[in-house]
């Protein structure tokens, strides 16, 4: 795998790489055999958080009760399935789309009781989601339904990733279902992608590239990786990358003049490292954005490709120069510069007064309990100093869930790392 190559080889993979992205508009980078489980969390990882619950380890004894008392971790909640959901702008419509991404969530949930306490009560509750959800789903409708699935998939992966690989007792039967729904329910629309505000593609991304693990499918994998990696320098600004933004390569249609990209950055026409493409909009759909890059990012490294440690190039479209390009992605210098950009408006990371070159002085706070996962990987793994996102970080554990894709990462992630 790349991240245990010798520096020099591991150069030499990703030079060919860059190759396969002028030459293809696929990527071709899955690894020959997967890791699982490997779906965010790995089986060390896992191990490390159980030990540290049982021995009553702060934060994460309190994160893992905290995590109990959540309605949706219930053992006597009941699962919801529809065949056919479809979400609506603004949930209007709403038929299916809350109880499905809070039966992932709970399924999530249960995995993580299960393979923490080793009861199996918890396990076969997962399953009771899983199955419930895999014999009844058919389709996503609606405005919203790529960002549903990008939603709801998201955890189902997670979910299905523990239960496969660490309980044993799901039946056969029941995982090709399973996978059977994922790949006619939500895979067709995940890969598709999405041109919205950029948050909806990050979190497709990520559950695309979950259930390429999840399913062991490296094409599912190239396609998602290559358009995750697009998206990125596309969704989080670095001076580096010019004067204007990076348009992802699949967005060049309707981010065809400068007007237009600007209106797309939320009518902010003075780009600054850390800018994200909705910091405009509010602080807590940039989180949004924010947490897909770092689960993803997470998944990919147990699947042998660091970003964080590894010069990788996305094809981008300039329109400085009119043409496409190769941006680095940079991901732990561009993730560092977002996380304390933000942090430093909140008021518990600084509670910094806006300029009136950003947002014309007006911002929408609310990052949400997002930054556990990328403070671990930049803070906890790197030694990177952080200080607004530390504030940020603390202030908010246990971090809960923000019942759409994001859960209990004071206990997955808070200074754990393998």
């Amino acid at each position: 795998m790349v991240g245990n190559l010798p520096g020099l080889l591991a150069l030499s993979i990703w030079t060919a790489l860059t190759l396969t992205f002028l030459s293809s508009p696929f990527v071709q980078a899955a690894p020959s055999r997967f890791l699982h489980p490997g779906v965010f969390l790995s089986r060390a990882r896992l191990e490390l958080i159980r030990i540290q619950v049982r021995r009553g380890e702060e934060p994460w004894a309190s994160a893992y009760d905290a995590m109990l008392a959540f309605p949706m971790a219930a053992l006597n909640r009941t699962a919801t399935p529809y065949e056919n959901v479809e979400c609506g702008s603004n949930s209007i419509p709403n038929i299916g789309c809350t109880p499905e991404r809070q039966d992932a969530l709970a399924s999530y949930a249960m995995s993580l009781a299960w393979y923490i306490s080793r009861e199996e009560k918890y396990a076969l509750k997962a399953v009771e989601y899983l199955n419930a959800w895999g014999a009844m789903l058919k389709s996503h409708n609606g405005s919203n339904a790529p960002l549903q699935t990008g939603w709801s998939a998201a955890s189902w992966a997670r979910s299905a990733e523990i239960i496969r690989y660490t309980y044993g007792g799901w039946q056969q039967s029941d995982i090709a279902q399973f996978e059977t729904m994922l790949r006619t329910a939500y895979v067709p629309q995940l890969l598709v992608g999405s041109n919205s505000n950029g948050n909806w593609e990050l979190v497709m991304m990520e559950a695309a590239i979950g259930i390429s693990v999840f399913l062991s499918d490296g094409s599912i994998y190239d396609q998602a990786l290559t358009r995750f990696l697009s998206r990125i320098p596309a969704y989080l600004y670095l001076e580096s990358d010019g004067p204007l933004p990076a348009i992802s390569q699949f967005s060049t249609t309707s981010l065809n003049t400068e007007a237009k990209l600007i209106k797309y950055w939320q009518y902010q026409s003075t780009f600054m490292d850390g800018l994200a493409q909705e910091t405009c909009r509010d602080f807590t759909h940039s989180g949004y954005g924010i947490s897909s890059i770092s689960h993803a990012a997470e998944t990919l490294r147990l699947q042998g490709l660091n970003l964080y440690t590894t010069a990788v190039n996305a094809t981008t479209f300039s329109l400085t120069t009119n043409s496409t390009q190769q941006t680095p992605v940079k991901l732990a210098t561009r993730l560092s510069k977002a996380l304390e950009f933000h942090a430093q408006y909140e008021p518990n990371g600084g509670n910094v007064p806006a300029p009136t070159s950003l947002c014309n002085g007006t911002l929408n706070l609310g990052l949400g309990p997002v930054t556990e996962v990328p403070f671990m990987a930049l803070h906890s793994r790197l030694r990177m100093n952080l200080p607004s996102t530390e504030q940020v970080t603390l202030a908010q554990r246990p971090a809960g869930t923000n019942y759409l894709f994001v859960g209990w990462e004071t206990l997955t992630s808070a200074g754990l790392f393998e």
